[in-house]
């Protein structure tokens, strides 16, 4: 008896569990960025929260690839002209050579202002304004795609509901303060400066680290007064929004593109710190297109993929690189699957190579046959090449692509080439090198089996906490104190200064009674006169 109402128990709790489980919550994605490989990070991730059962609905200006049945998604595209001024925009960043991250950062300040203002423009459609406007919405959670753009997050605010922000790079200084987290300079590198194993930071990279930290200061308060002035516009007329800075102190965790155990480097992080580097990798690779995979499948003497981005395309190239690539690759005995968006004017014919305007890039990695990756160096495609090992080739163009590139070298994992000042004969050199020396590809497998190795995998990681966030209706007791407190205070700076006086004086005294002392016993008695 006793044993049937146990069993009658837990299959109710069971059932209890199912129930719940199967409520799904509604979940906002803020996601206006115009780079499609940030697109595709950040849609993997909701796509997670889809399949589990929750309803997503997702702002965007790019269509995008990555899709699901239970995203709902509002798009405010780019007009004709607006998409013709953004392709010459990738073609002009193309054609500046950018080895220093924080130099690209600063001119990337005057050549991206049409993305930062097509981001905000599409807050302010109708349909988007609409879902805090009607009162009828409700939302348990508003994840918002970082890319400079934090006055989005006020939207958190608008429809009452806890804030997860999703980054596609690894913790640094522009989203630390989110969630408090410390910017360990002495020992944490500067981007992809790598650090030895069993070494500290030697004082050449801790002046770098230094100036790189400086220099990342005075650009993070640039982003953040246009952020801020952004923020009044969108918001400013709802007197119950808060101010700017403390708008911003409202982040529950930050959802970053990274892996510190695999990738480095090795930091203290704090709680609201949660690594979901590699979420737009499928766990089991889908099916190649028929063409694809018979043209992969014929390639006795394995395969190279080349693809440099979704932004950067054939046509912002010089005709003399693209002439330049077409002449070593059409040589070589591997086949080349070739991303090119104009079929109608490609380099060039040869039977090993295959173009294609749109490749499913996953899966090609994941393909046996691929032997090489040739990439522009972006975060998304280098953790692709990493999980599947996959040696690489890289030709950095703008922004961070020249920084991973160099990380990317240092971790032994291939070779890198400046793409504005190819020449066949380097070109063809690197790749051979990197076909017929197995150190590339035995380092990268190697690391690939670390890149998997977790507790939770990265789609599992978003899920708990998403829904860790929701249950708890935010997550402010994970909050580091760093966040409410200043610079000053959170350096100790206030102290140090209080020591400072408290010894000055000190010395002061010291040095006043050392003087008297000394005065007195110098002084001598004067004689007495006799009469």
């Amino acid at each position: 008896m006793l044993l049937n109402t146990t069993r009658i128990l837990l299959l109710a709790v069971a059932a209890v569990a199912l129930i719940d489980g199967s409520q799904g919550a509604n979940i906002l994605g803020l996601f206006p960025s115009l780079s499609p490989s940030h697109l595709i990070i950040q849609m993997s991730a909701v796509k997670a929260l889809a399949e589990r059962g929750h309803n997503v609905t997702v702002v965007t200006v790019l269509k995008p690839a990555v899709t699901h049945k239970d995203i709902t998604v509002i798009r405010v595209p780019l007009s004709t002209e607006e998409a013709a001024e953004m392709s010459a925009m990738i073609e002009k960043m193309a054609k500046n050579e950018n080895k220093n991250m924080l130099v690209a950062m600063f001119r990337m300040i005057g050549q991206m202002g049409f993305m930062f203002r097509k981001m905000a423009d599409a807050l302010r459609d109708p349909r988007v304004r609409d879902l805090y406007l009607n009162k009828d919405n409700r939302f348990d959670l508003v994840l918002s795609g970082f890319f400079m753009n934090d006055y989005q997050m006020g939207f958190a605010k608008k429809v009452n509901a806890p804030l997860i922000v999703l980054a596609t790079m690894p913790p640094n200084m522009l989203l630390n303060p989110l969630v408090g987290n410390p910017n360990e300079i002495a020992y944490v590198p500067s981007i992809n400066d790598a650090v030895e194993k069993g070494k500290g930071m030697s004082f050449k990279q801790r002046i770098k680290c230094f100036i790189m930290t400086a220099g990342f200061g005075v650009f993070a308060k640039i982003t953040e007064n246009r952020n801020r002035n952004t923020y009044k516009e969108l918001f400013g007329d709802d007197p119950n929004m808060p101010e700017y800075s403390e708008m911003m102190k409202n982040t529950s965790l930050v959802f970053f593109a990274s892996h510190a155990l695999s990738e480095g480097p090795v930091r203290p992080n704090v709680p609201g710190v949660i690594e979901i580097g590699g979420i737009q990798i499928k766990d089991t690779p889908a099916p190649l297109p028929a063409n694809m995979e018979e043209f992969l499948g014929n390639a006795t003497d394995g395969a190279i993929l080349l693809s440099l981005g979704s932004n950067v395309q054939g046509k912002h190239l010089s005709p003399e690189t693209v002439q330049k690539m077409f002449n070593v690759l059409s040589k070589l005995k591997q086949r080349v699957i070739w991303k090119w968006e104009d079929l109608d004017k490609t380099p060039g014919k040869s039977d090993n190579i295959l173009y294609s305007k749109w490749l499913p890039q996953d899966d090609i990695l994941a393909h046996p046959k691929i032997k090489l990756f040739i990439n522009h160096a972006g975060k998304g495609g280098l953790t692709e090449a990493q999980y599947h090992g996959k040696p690489m080739l890289s030709l950095p163009v703008f922004g961070d692509q020249p920084a991973n590139a160099d990380g990317m070298v240092k971790k032994g994992f291939g070779l890198t080439l400046n793409l504005l000042t190819l020449e066949e004969q380097p070109f063809r050199e690197g790749i051979e090198e990197i076909l017929s020396n197995p150190k590339y590809f035995q380092t990268v497998s190697t690391f690939s089996q670390l890149y998997r190795d977790r507790p939770l995998t990265a789609r599992e990681t978003v899920i708990y906490w998403s829904e860790y966030v929701i249950r708890h209706h935010g997550a402010a007791h994970l909050q580091s104190p760093l966040i409410h407190m200043s610079f000053i205070a959170a350096n100790n700076l206030d102290i140090y200064a209080l020591l400072a006086i408290i010894a000055v004086v000190f010395l002061l005294l010291t040095k006043a009674v050392i003087k008297f002392i000394c005065r007195k016993f110098s002084s001598k008695p004067k004689k007495v006169k006799k009469q």
